[in-house]
C-alpha cells in the first residue's frame, strides 16, 4: 500500500507537465490564428470576393493581360509597335468576318486595351454615320490595326441617324456620339472622324493633345495640302475638358459645311488654337463617292459662321436633344441609331 502511494505520487509532476505542454501548444496556435486573422483583416482581403472577381475578369478580359491594369506600366509615349507609312487602297471589298478574325482582341462593342502595358489616354471615335456601310468596312479594316498599334485604350461608337430622307447634320450627331459614348466608360479623349477618311500613317496618333488636334492635314482630295489654315474637318481630336469649354458643336448646322469652320470659331474664342501633325504624317486618303442625297450645301452657313461668338453659349451640349432608337454592340464597333429631330423650317 505504501510502495503505491509513494508511485502514484512520483507520477504526478510528470502528468502535470505534460498537461501544460498540451495548454501552451494549443496557446500558441490560438494566438497564430488570431494574428493571421487580424492580418488578413487589416489588408482588407476578402478570399472569396477575390475568387468570384477573378473569375469574372478572365471571362470579360480574356484576350486581355492576366495582370491587373493598375500594376502595369503605363504605356511609352512613343509605341514601339508603329510601322509609319501604310499602303491605303480600296480597290478589294472587305469582309467584316474576316476583318474581326484578324483582330481578336477586339471585344464586342469595338473595345481594345492593350494587354501588356496601362494606356496613356481612354480614346472615344465618334463617327457621324448614314447610308455608308461600304465605307464603315474600310474604316474598321484599317483603323483596328492602326489603333492596337498605337497601344490605346479605346472603342468606336458609329452615331445613325435614324431617318435617311431628312437632312443629314454631322456635328449634332458628333455631341450625340460624345454623350453616348460617356454613358459606357470613362473617356477622357474623343476623336471625331468622318467614316470615309484613312490615316496613311500609323504615327499619326489618335488621341488628344495640350490643344484641339487636327488630324486630317493632308488628304489626297485637296492634293495632299490644307485646304487654308482654319480647315478643322475631316478628324480631329478634343480632350473632354476641351469639348465641354467650347459647350460642344453645334447642333443647327444642317446639311453639308460650315460647322468646322463654326468649331475652329469656338477653340480660338475660347483661348485655344489648333496642334497638327506634319503634312507627312498627317497624310489621309478618302474613300471617294458621290454627295449624299439630302446633304446638300447648307445655305445659311455663312450667316452662322459669322455669328458664332454669340450663339456657342446657347447652341451646343447645354441644348442637344435627341432619341437614342437602338443601340447594338457589333462585334468590331457600337452602333446608336439616333432621332435627332428635324431642321427649323
Amino acid at each position: 500500500m505504501k510502495e503505491q502511494l509513494v508511485a502514484g505520487m512520483g507520477a504526478l509532476p510528470g502528468a502535470s507537465l505534460q498537461k501544460a505542454c498540451r495548454l501552451l501548444v494549443i496557446f500558441c496556435a490560438l494566438h497564430l490564428l488570431v494574428t493571421m486573422v487580424y492580418y488578413m483583416a487589416g489588408r482588407d482581403l476578402n478570399i472569396f470576393q477575390y475568387f468570384t472577381e477573378n473569375q469574372q475578369s478572365q471571362h470579360d478580359w480574356k484576350n486581355a493581360s492576366t495582370t491587373p491594369a493598375a500594376e502595369l506600366l503605363a504605356c511609352p509615349e512613343t509605341s514601339p509597335l508603329l510601322v509609319g507609312p501604310l499602303n491605303v487602297e480600296f480597290s478589294k471589298p472587305v469582309d467584316l468576318e474576316e476583318t474581326k478574325k484578324e483582330n481578336p482582341a477586339v471585344r464586342d462593342g469595338g473595345r481594345h486595351t492593350p494587354k501588356d502595358c496601362r494606356a496613356l489616354q481612354k480614346v472615344a471615335l465618334i463617327i457621324p454615320f448614314r447610308h455608308r456601310d461600304e465605307h464603315l468596312k474600310y474604316w474598321l479594316y484599317y483603323l483596328h490595326p492602326i489603333l492596337q498599334r498605337q497601344q490605346l485604350d479605346y472603342g468606336v461608337y458609329v452615331i445613325n441617324q435614324q431617318d435617311g430622307e431628312e437632312t443629314f447634320n454631322r456635328a449634332k450627331l458628333l455631341n450625340v456620339g460624345f454623350a453616348e459614348a460617356l454613358k459606357d466608360y470613362d473617356y477622357d479623349c474623343f476623336v471625331f472622324s468622318d467614316v470615309d477618311l484613312i490615316p496613311m500613317d500609323d504615327r499619326n496618333i489618335y488621341k488628344c493633345y495640350s490643344q484641339p488636334r487636327h488630324l486630317s492635314v493632308s488628304m489626297d482630295k485637296f492634293g495632299f495640302r490644307l485646304p487654308y489654315n482654319q480647315y478643322f474637318g475631316g478628324v480631329s481630336a478634343l480632350s473632354k475638358e476641351q469639348f465641354q469649354k467650347i459647350n460642344g458643336f453645334p447642333n443647327n448646322y444642317w446639311g453639308w459645311g460650315g460647322e468646322d469652320d463654326d468649331i475652329y470659331n469656338r477653340i480660338t474664342s475660347r483661348g485655344m488654337s489648333l496642334s497638327r501633325p506634319d503634312a507627312i504624317i498627317g497624310k489621309c486618303r478618302m474613300i471617294h463617292h458621290n454627295r449624299d442625297v439630302k446633304n446638300e450645301p447648307n445655305p445659311q452657313r455663312f450667316d452662322r459662321i459669322a455669328h458664332t461668338k454669340e450663339t456657342m453659349n446657347s447652341d451646343g451640349l447645354n441644348s442637344l436633344s435627341y432619341e437614342v432608337v437602338k443601340t447594338e454592340k457589333k462585334p468590331l464597333y457600337t452602333i446608336i441609331t439616333v432621332n435627332i429631330g428635324l431642321p427649323k423650317r
